[in-house]
Protein backbone atom coordinates (compact mmCIF):
# COMPACT_ATOMS: atom_id res chain seq x y z
CA UNK A 1 0.00 0.00 0.00
CA UNK A 2 1.34 3.58 -0.60
CA UNK A 3 2.58 5.22 1.93
CA UNK A 4 3.95 8.82 0.46
CA UNK A 5 2.41 11.99 1.24
CA UNK A 6 1.66 12.74 -2.32
CA UNK A 7 -0.66 9.72 -2.58
CA UNK A 8 -4.28 9.85 -3.29
CA UNK A 9 -7.53 7.51 -2.91
CA UNK A 10 -8.83 8.89 -5.95
CA UNK A 11 -8.95 6.21 -8.91
CA UNK A 12 -7.65 7.40 -12.00
CA UNK A 13 -9.44 8.90 -14.84
CA UNK A 14 -10.13 6.39 -17.41
CA UNK A 15 -8.48 5.83 -20.38
CA UNK A 16 -10.48 3.63 -22.29
CA UNK A 17 -10.38 2.39 -26.24
CA UNK A 18 -12.72 3.85 -27.97
CA UNK A 19 -16.52 2.34 -27.94
CA UNK A 20 -17.32 3.82 -31.51
CA UNK A 21 -15.17 3.44 -34.49
CA UNK A 22 -14.34 5.71 -37.20
CA UNK A 23 -14.36 3.29 -40.06
CA UNK A 24 -15.78 -0.42 -41.13
CA UNK A 25 -14.69 -3.25 -39.07
CA UNK A 26 -15.11 -7.07 -39.05
CA UNK A 27 -14.18 -10.27 -37.97
CA UNK A 28 -15.28 -13.74 -38.99
CA UNK A 29 -17.44 -15.86 -35.87
CA UNK A 30 -17.71 -19.65 -35.55
CA UNK A 31 -21.49 -19.24 -34.12
CA UNK A 32 -24.40 -20.76 -35.66
CA UNK A 33 -26.57 -18.15 -36.64
CA UNK A 34 -30.24 -18.28 -37.79
CA UNK A 35 -33.22 -15.78 -38.19
CA UNK A 36 -36.79 -16.31 -38.67
CA UNK A 37 -40.11 -14.37 -40.38
CA UNK A 38 -43.03 -16.09 -39.43
CA UNK A 39 -42.44 -19.91 -39.86
CA UNK A 40 -39.83 -19.06 -42.51
CA UNK A 41 -35.98 -19.21 -41.48
CA UNK A 42 -34.79 -16.81 -44.05
CA UNK A 43 -31.32 -16.81 -42.42
CA UNK A 44 -29.24 -19.87 -41.98
CA UNK A 45 -25.59 -19.35 -41.44
CA UNK A 46 -22.49 -21.22 -39.76
CA UNK A 47 -19.81 -18.33 -41.58
CA UNK A 48 -21.65 -15.11 -40.04
CA UNK A 49 -19.33 -12.30 -40.20
CA UNK A 50 -19.62 -9.35 -37.51
CA UNK A 51 -19.15 -5.52 -39.03
CA UNK A 52 -18.62 -2.43 -36.76
CA UNK A 53 -20.05 0.29 -38.53
CA UNK A 54 -18.46 3.88 -38.46
CA UNK A 55 -19.99 5.78 -35.50
CA UNK A 56 -22.18 2.73 -33.97
CA UNK A 57 -20.84 0.95 -30.52
CA UNK A 58 -22.97 -2.29 -31.83
CA UNK A 59 -21.89 -5.23 -34.46
CA UNK A 60 -24.08 -6.47 -37.21
CA UNK A 61 -24.39 -9.94 -39.05
CA UNK A 62 -23.15 -10.17 -42.60
CA UNK A 63 -23.93 -13.16 -43.86
CA UNK A 64 -22.74 -15.28 -47.33
CA UNK A 65 -25.44 -14.76 -50.17
CA UNK A 66 -25.89 -18.64 -50.33
CA UNK A 67 -27.04 -18.52 -46.23
CA UNK A 68 -29.82 -16.25 -47.12
CA UNK A 69 -32.93 -16.76 -48.91
CA UNK A 70 -31.95 -14.52 -51.58
CA UNK A 71 -35.33 -15.75 -53.56
CA UNK A 72 -37.16 -13.49 -51.00
CA UNK A 73 -34.94 -10.39 -51.49
CA UNK A 74 -35.71 -8.05 -54.53
CA UNK A 75 -33.31 -4.79 -54.93
CA UNK A 76 -34.71 -1.65 -54.22
CA UNK A 77 -34.09 2.17 -54.33
CA UNK A 78 -31.24 3.19 -52.11
CA UNK A 79 -33.06 5.16 -49.00
CA UNK A 80 -33.77 8.58 -49.33
CA UNK A 81 -31.60 8.96 -45.95
CA UNK A 82 -28.90 5.77 -45.50
CA UNK A 83 -27.82 7.44 -41.96
CA UNK A 84 -25.66 3.84 -41.69
CA UNK A 85 -24.39 0.92 -43.43
CA UNK A 86 -21.13 2.43 -44.05
CA UNK A 87 -21.56 4.02 -47.79
CA UNK A 88 -24.35 0.90 -48.74
CA UNK A 89 -25.66 1.62 -52.41
CA UNK A 90 -27.31 -2.07 -53.09
CA UNK A 91 -30.68 -2.28 -51.02
CA UNK A 92 -33.12 -4.99 -51.11
CA UNK A 93 -36.80 -5.32 -49.64
CA UNK A 94 -37.62 -8.51 -47.98
CA UNK A 95 -40.81 -9.86 -49.99
CA UNK A 96 -43.04 -12.74 -47.75
CA UNK A 97 -46.38 -13.84 -46.95
CA UNK A 98 -47.73 -10.54 -49.03
CA UNK A 99 -45.66 -8.12 -47.17
CA UNK A 100 -43.14 -5.91 -48.29
CA UNK A 101 -40.14 -4.44 -46.21
CA UNK A 102 -38.70 -1.71 -47.66
CA UNK A 103 -34.54 -1.58 -47.41
CA UNK A 104 -34.95 -4.70 -45.23
CA UNK A 105 -31.12 -5.82 -46.33
CA UNK A 106 -28.07 -4.12 -47.98
CA UNK A 107 -24.72 -5.19 -49.47
CA UNK A 108 -21.52 -3.45 -48.34
CA UNK A 109 -19.40 -1.88 -50.85
CA UNK A 110 -15.86 -3.29 -51.27
CA UNK A 111 -14.25 -6.24 -51.95
CA UNK A 112 -13.70 -7.42 -48.18
CA UNK A 113 -17.31 -7.79 -47.80
CA UNK A 114 -18.70 -8.54 -51.52
CA UNK A 115 -21.06 -11.29 -51.76
CA UNK A 116 -22.11 -10.64 -48.10
CA UNK A 117 -25.71 -9.74 -46.97
CA UNK A 118 -26.73 -8.09 -43.84
CA UNK A 119 -30.24 -7.02 -42.30
CA UNK A 120 -31.79 -4.60 -40.28
CA UNK A 121 -32.13 -4.87 -36.37
CA UNK A 122 -32.08 -2.27 -34.41
CA UNK A 123 -35.89 -1.20 -34.10
CA UNK A 124 -37.22 -2.06 -37.21
CA UNK A 125 -39.73 -4.33 -37.84
CA UNK A 126 -37.55 -7.01 -40.48
CA UNK A 127 -37.35 -10.06 -39.16
CA UNK A 128 -38.87 -11.89 -35.71
CA UNK A 129 -36.70 -13.97 -34.47
CA UNK A 130 -32.39 -14.23 -33.68
CA UNK A 131 -30.76 -17.39 -32.81
CA UNK A 132 -27.02 -17.79 -31.77
CA UNK A 133 -26.93 -21.79 -31.39
CA UNK A 134 -30.09 -22.48 -29.75
CA UNK A 135 -30.44 -19.15 -27.51
CA UNK A 136 -32.78 -16.32 -29.22
CA UNK A 137 -30.45 -13.35 -29.07
CA UNK A 138 -32.03 -9.61 -29.09
CA UNK A 139 -31.18 -6.17 -30.27
CA UNK A 140 -28.43 -6.99 -31.68
CA UNK A 141 -25.85 -9.90 -32.36
CA UNK A 142 -23.45 -9.89 -28.53
CA UNK A 143 -20.01 -7.92 -29.30
CA UNK A 144 -17.11 -10.41 -28.39
CA UNK A 145 -14.84 -7.76 -27.01
CA UNK A 146 -17.74 -6.83 -24.73
CA UNK A 147 -17.43 -8.56 -20.76
CA UNK A 148 -20.85 -9.12 -18.65
CA UNK A 149 -19.97 -10.09 -15.15
CA UNK A 150 -22.56 -10.81 -12.16
CA UNK A 151 -21.43 -10.92 -8.67
CA UNK A 152 -22.72 -11.84 -5.38
CA UNK A 153 -21.27 -9.00 -3.02
CA UNK A 154 -21.29 -8.05 0.87
CA UNK A 155 -20.56 -3.88 0.43
CA UNK A 156 -23.30 -2.08 2.57
CA UNK A 157 -25.23 -0.48 -0.55
CA UNK A 158 -28.58 1.91 -0.38
CA UNK A 159 -30.24 3.80 -2.72
CA UNK A 160 -31.77 7.42 -2.10
CA UNK A 161 -34.18 9.61 -4.08
CA UNK A 162 -34.69 12.86 -2.80
CA UNK A 163 -33.31 12.07 0.45
CA UNK A 164 -35.41 8.92 0.93
CA UNK A 165 -33.75 5.65 0.96
CA UNK A 166 -35.43 3.43 -1.41
CA UNK A 167 -33.06 0.31 -1.12
CA UNK A 168 -30.48 -0.64 1.62
CA UNK A 169 -29.02 -4.13 1.22
CA UNK A 170 -25.77 -6.29 2.59
CA UNK A 171 -26.69 -8.77 0.21
CA UNK A 172 -26.02 -6.68 -2.98
CA UNK A 173 -25.11 -8.58 -6.56
CA UNK A 174 -22.73 -6.38 -8.30
CA UNK A 175 -23.30 -6.59 -12.39
CA UNK A 176 -19.86 -5.17 -14.63
CA UNK A 177 -20.84 -4.25 -18.22
CA UNK A 178 -18.01 -3.11 -20.18
CA UNK A 179 -18.54 0.76 -20.95
CA UNK A 180 -21.43 0.68 -18.85
CA UNK A 181 -21.27 2.17 -14.86
CA UNK A 182 -21.44 -1.22 -12.33
CA UNK A 183 -25.58 -1.49 -11.89
CA UNK A 184 -26.40 -3.11 -8.07
CA UNK A 185 -29.13 -5.49 -7.83
CA UNK A 186 -31.20 -5.10 -4.65
CA UNK A 187 -33.30 -8.67 -2.94
CA UNK A 188 -36.69 -7.12 -3.56
CA UNK A 189 -36.65 -7.45 0.26
CA UNK A 190 -34.77 -4.80 0.77
CA UNK A 191 -36.41 -1.92 -1.44
CA UNK A 192 -39.46 -0.08 -0.63
CA UNK A 193 -41.34 -0.87 -3.77
CA UNK A 194 -44.62 0.50 -2.13
CA UNK A 195 -42.91 4.25 -2.86
CA UNK A 196 -42.07 2.96 -6.38
CA UNK A 197 -45.27 3.11 -9.07
CA UNK A 198 -44.90 -0.02 -11.43
CA UNK A 199 -45.17 1.13 -15.28
CA UNK A 200 -45.24 -1.09 -18.72
CA UNK A 201 -42.25 -0.68 -19.78
CA UNK A 202 -39.93 -3.53 -21.35
CA UNK A 203 -36.68 -3.57 -22.47
CA UNK A 204 -34.47 -6.26 -24.17
CA UNK A 205 -30.82 -6.78 -23.58
CA UNK A 206 -28.08 -9.24 -25.38
CA UNK A 207 -26.43 -9.61 -22.82
CA UNK A 208 -29.03 -9.73 -19.74
CA UNK A 209 -32.65 -10.81 -21.54
CA UNK A 210 -35.41 -9.13 -21.29
CA UNK A 211 -36.64 -6.37 -18.10
CA UNK A 212 -40.61 -7.05 -17.88
CA UNK A 213 -41.07 -4.81 -14.46
CA UNK A 214 -39.74 -1.16 -13.97
CA UNK A 215 -40.65 1.36 -11.86
CA UNK A 216 -41.13 5.11 -11.46
CA UNK A 217 -40.70 7.95 -8.60
CA UNK A 218 -43.39 9.98 -8.12
CA UNK A 219 -42.02 12.34 -5.52
CA UNK A 220 -42.46 16.65 -4.57
CA UNK A 221 -39.59 16.81 -7.30
CA UNK A 222 -38.60 16.14 -10.70
CA UNK A 223 -40.65 12.87 -11.97
CA UNK A 224 -38.19 9.95 -12.55
CA UNK A 225 -39.76 7.66 -15.22
CA UNK A 226 -38.69 3.64 -15.23
CA UNK A 227 -35.59 4.55 -12.90
CA UNK A 228 -35.94 0.88 -11.55
CA UNK A 229 -36.05 -2.10 -13.43
CA UNK A 230 -35.79 -6.00 -12.66
CA UNK A 231 -35.74 -9.45 -14.63
CA UNK A 232 -37.94 -11.78 -13.66
CA UNK A 233 -36.29 -15.11 -16.56
CA UNK A 234 -32.63 -13.34 -17.16
CA UNK A 235 -30.43 -14.97 -19.42
CA UNK A 236 -27.97 -18.18 -17.75
CA UNK A 237 -25.46 -16.12 -18.06
CA UNK A 238 -26.32 -13.79 -15.48
CA UNK A 239 -29.28 -15.62 -13.56
CA UNK A 240 -28.33 -14.77 -9.99
CA UNK A 241 -29.99 -10.93 -10.91
CA UNK A 242 -32.71 -13.04 -11.68
CA UNK A 243 -36.37 -10.67 -9.14
CA UNK A 244 -33.61 -8.25 -8.17
CA UNK A 245 -34.07 -4.76 -8.62
CA UNK A 246 -31.90 -2.35 -10.19
CA UNK A 247 -31.80 1.45 -10.46
CA UNK A 248 -30.17 4.07 -12.75
CA UNK A 249 -26.83 5.49 -11.27
CA UNK A 250 -27.30 8.39 -13.43
CA UNK A 251 -30.07 9.98 -11.87
CA UNK A 252 -30.39 8.45 -8.20
CA UNK A 253 -28.02 8.49 -5.17
CA UNK A 254 -26.46 5.48 -4.17
CA UNK A 255 -23.88 5.35 -1.15
CA UNK A 256 -21.79 2.32 -1.08
CA UNK A 257 -19.89 1.59 2.21
CA UNK A 258 -21.16 4.73 3.74
CA UNK A 259 -19.44 7.01 0.38
CA UNK A 260 -21.66 8.32 -1.99
CA UNK A 261 -20.83 7.60 -5.24
CA UNK A 262 -20.67 10.35 -8.34
CA UNK A 263 -23.64 9.94 -10.89
CA UNK A 264 -22.13 9.26 -14.29
CA UNK A 265 -22.91 10.52 -17.49
CA UNK A 266 -24.12 8.24 -19.83
CA UNK A 267 -26.65 7.28 -22.69
CA UNK A 268 -29.18 6.88 -19.71
CA UNK A 269 -28.74 9.80 -18.30
CA UNK A 270 -31.01 11.94 -20.70
CA UNK A 271 -33.73 9.55 -20.55
CA UNK A 272 -33.84 8.76 -16.65
CA UNK A 273 -35.58 12.10 -15.81
CA UNK A 274 -38.42 14.69 -16.39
Amino acid sequence: MATTSDSSDALPAAHRRSEVIDSVVWEPSERWVRATKGEVTVVDSRRPVLVWEPGRPVPLYAFPAEDVRTDLLHRTERPANPRRHAGATVFYDLALAGQSIKAAAWTYPGEELAGHISFEWFGHDVLDHWYEEDEEIFVHPRDPHKRVDALPSTRHVRVEIEGTTVADTHTPVLLFETHLPVRYYFPRDDVRLDLLTPTDAHTRCPYKGVATEYWSWEGDGAALPDIAWSYPDPLRQVEIIKDRVAFYNESVDIIVDGERQERPVTFFSKRSRS
